[in-house]
């Protein structure tokens, strides 16, 4: 390697760790999977090509020019295709089957448009065992279809925040919305296939998004994570449902009321559960007691019968009788 080469491979490898590189999309691993790859704009597509990055270098797997068609390259020509293709989409997702953790790691998604030139989207792969699973929401909103939605978030830590970011958890995959730096004022839009409006600037406590005309493809669970200055992290997730039509006030309070109805019909029935089983244990106790009480008196009441009930004959033929003998209590002598 001569002088020059081995310069420009340090001030690459140099640019690449100085540089803040954003993943706009993190997909799990599965043996049929797809990587999204959405244009936002109806520009006109000149080219378009999928790479998968190996460290310093870009692996091209297929490429789509409208006026020669698609190339696939040889190691991916039984395993990939173009999912929604056609000359007028916008949508160049590309899609695996008999996918393999040989597959997993970094991609590209690169078009030449115009009159805006070059786009570009980039997209993760990782194990199904790594990818992260979204907790449980905290908060929902509701709002009708068409309507502006925003979602709201601020942190509860007090400590200098340093950065903010949005993103859309679904089960297969994770979409960065936007990422705001805090110390710069600066933000990154992620190449998410909606337009999403949100506020960034220094010294900012309270973040939130905007989605503009909501569509149902907007439901979903939404997280926003704080990274502060000493590298705590702080992370919200609230579910957003889009409906259709306008929203029934009344109807939510007939389901607000239904809950609380159902809510303590089972808490009556729980009580008169408790109370009949303690009822069946106290009779059951009682039971036992008298049954231990009864026995002893019986059994001497037996033994002081004064007559059998078949009474014996000598060889006269006339009765004979037996005496028992009495049971009598002593006097107790006092010493």
């Amino acid at each position: 390697m001569d002088y020059l080469t081995f310069f420009l491979v340090i001030l690459y490898v140099y640019k690449a760790l100085c540089e803040e590189v954003f993943w706009d999309t993190t997909v799990k691993l599965a043996e049929n999977m797809t990587l999204e790859c959405v244009y936002p704009s109806m520009n006109t597509l000149t080219q378009m090509e999928w790479f998968k990055i190996n460290m310093m270098e870009r692996e091209s797997i297929a490429i789509f020019n409208p006026t020669y068609g698609v190339i696939v390259r040889k190691p991916y020509a039984d395993r990939v295709y173009f999912s929604n293709l056609t000359n007028a989409s916008n949508d160049m997702s590309l899609s695996f089957h008999n996918a393999s953790e040989a597959d997993i790691g970094f991609y590209s998604c690169s078009l030449h448009t115009f009159p805006h030139g070059p786009w570009k989207k980039m997209i993760q792969v990782v194990p199904s065992d790594t990818f992260e699973v979204a907790v449980p929401s905290t908060s929902q909103t509701v709002s009708e279809l068409g309507k502006n939605v925003t979602l709201t978030c601020q942190p509860q830590m007090k400590w200098q925040l340093q950065q903010v970011m949005w993103e859309k958890i679904q089960p297969h995959q994770i979409d960065l919305l936007t990422s705001c730096n805090l110390s710069q004022g600066s933000s990154y839009t992620s190449k998410y296939p909606r337009q999403i409006l949100s506020n960034c600037h220094q010294g900012m406590r309270r973040t939130f998004i905007t989605m503009p005309h909501a569509t149902a493809s907007d439901s979903g669970l939404y997280r926003c994570c704080f990274k502060a200055s000493t590298g705590e992290i702080e992370t919200f997730v609230m579910r957003l449902t889009v409906t259709e039509g306008k929203i029934n006030n009344h109807y939510i309070l007939f389901m607000v009321g239904g809950a609380a109805l159902l809510l303590l019909l089972v808490l009556l029935i729980t009580i008169v559960t408790v109370i009949s089983y303690k009822r069946r244990r106290r009779r059951q106790k009682r039971g036992l007691f008298k049954e231990y009480w009864d026995t002893p008196y019986k059994s001497a009441n037996n033994l002081r019968s004064p007559v059998p009930t078949n009474q014996p004959s000598d060889d006269t033929g006339e009765d004979v009788y037996v005496n028992y003998p009495t049971f009598s209590r002593r006097p107790k002598t006092r010493i």
